[in-house]
């Protein structure tokens, strides 16, 4: 099979190519002893597009995807828990969900048991619905004898992973449904109130002010232009998704997220915790240490942090220390590198991480709602302003043209 990688060497530049293997695995493999560490591997253009299609809708339905392996997961691990046969178990879930592709994902993975293979072999036919970090944590577990108690971490994992996203979208959800408001009361003002005051305007023959003779250009432009207004918009919108599923616009996102004053820290500590969490919950679950970091590093969800995983991957690779790796990319906080060193010192890794994950997420939740708190108040303001500065700029001319017809007032 001909497959495309991205990926970096070991002086850390970026390379890119083609190489004929049989999956994904092997060809990272014979990468890296080419010393190539792989950031993403693909099926090349014009082959297996059904794959292809299949991993970008996935993609895109990452969110509900982890509400139902955090479902999936903990009912599971109660029927387990309770005695119930794996089969059984199975059978029961796919009685209880709705149809749909979850449901068939369900279904096929009880078949495949039913067959003999175990949950985590049967889950590697669905990639889309269970991803690699569930498949190895599950493998875990039945390689361990404790299925439960690994289903059971698993759905925790994934319950704190939707809350972190809830509350992420949460603090952004007021502010952006407010600059919607703020856009729309902009140009219903422009494109049907303003006409209004022109006519008016120009029955009265009155002198314009400065400000509302701008808004009454803009008004008749769009007006005049609508269909070339719309379509600019449509074409900047559509080429800006086409930037922002390529490459560089992966790079452009990814960057400017934790580059952003402010905001930058805010994403580096939500990501921070997020990949020290899952990196310990892997290590707690006795997966090997380089497996659990490219794990890690598949879940990364940005390009810089996939970089710092690699370095530590190289370090670790090598027998070297991985906090050395992670503190170089100036990514994570001091205190999470610290950490890591103590945790690596002691030999409680995995629990070190899994703390520290913990007191990030309480402080990145207690640093949102203060986020929050301050935006929503701002743009109110900027709205009030954009609104005023509209409303005075159409009734100023009448408050000119009421002082000119008051006695003494300017012939």
């Amino acid at each position: 099979m001909k497959l495309t990688y991205e990926g970096f060497d070991s002086s850390g530049k970026a390379v890119s190519g083609g190489i004929d293997a049989s999956d994904a695995r092997e060809a990272g493999e014979r990468l890296r002893k080419q010393g190539i560490f792989v950031s993403s591997v693909s099926v090349a253009q014009g082959a297996e597009r059904g794959k292809s299609a299949a991993g970008k809708r996935s993609r895109g339905r990452a969110p509900k995807r982890l509400q139902n392996v955090s479902m999936f997961t903990r009912q599971l691990s109660m029927l387990c828990v309770a005695g119930t046969p794996i089969v059984q178990a199975l059978a029961a879930l796919e009685r209880q969900t709705k149809e749909g592709s979850w449901r068939e994902a369900i279904g096929a993975v009880r078949g495949r048991v039913e067959e003999g293979a175990s949950l985590a072999q049967a889950m590697e036919a669905r990639p889309a619905h269970f991803d690699s970090v569930t498949r190895s944590l599950i493998g875990a577990g039945e390689a361990g004898g404790q299925l439960p108690a690994m289903l059971q971490r698993l759905s925790a994992l994934s319950r704190q992973q939707l809350h972190v996203r809830h509350a992420v979208l949460g603090a952004m959800t007021y502010p952006s449904v407010l600059m919607v408001i703020a856009v729309n009361v902009l140009v219903l003002m422009l494109v049907f109130v303003l006409p209004r005051f022109a006519e008016m305007f120009e029955s009265l023959d009155a002198p314009l002010p400065p400000t509302t003779a701008m808004l009454m250009a803009a008004s008749e432009f769009i007006r005049s232009q609508w269909p070339w207004v719309v379509g600019a918009l449509v074409a900047v919108a559509v080429g800006g998704v086409a930037f922002f599923k390529s490459s560089q616009g992966r790079v452009a996102i990814d960057t400017m997220m934790i580059r952003t004053p402010r905001f930058g820290a805010i994403a580096r500590n939500v990501l921070s915790a997020r990949m020290i969490r899952l990196l310990g919950v892997l290590v707690e679950a006795k997966i090997p240490l380089l497996e659990a970091i490219g794990l890690c590093r598949a879940a990364a969800g940005n390009m810089h942090f996939e970089a710092l995983l690699i370095r530590a991957e190289d370090a670790v690779t090598r027998g070297e220390p991985m906090c050395d790796a992670l503190s170089s990319g100036k990514l994570l906080p001091p205190n999470v590198c610290e950490a890591v060193r103590n945790g690596e010192a002691s030999g409680q890794i995995g629990t070190v991480m899994l703390s520290m994950a913990e007191f990030l997420d309480e402080d990145n939740e207690v640093t949102l709602r203060a986020l929050s708190s301050i935006i929503e108040p701002l743009i109110l303001v900027v709205l009030g302003a954009v609104v005023g500065f509209v409303a005075l700029s159409m009734f100023l001319p009448l408050f000119d043209l009421t002082a000119m017809t008051q006695p003494g007032g300017p012939a």
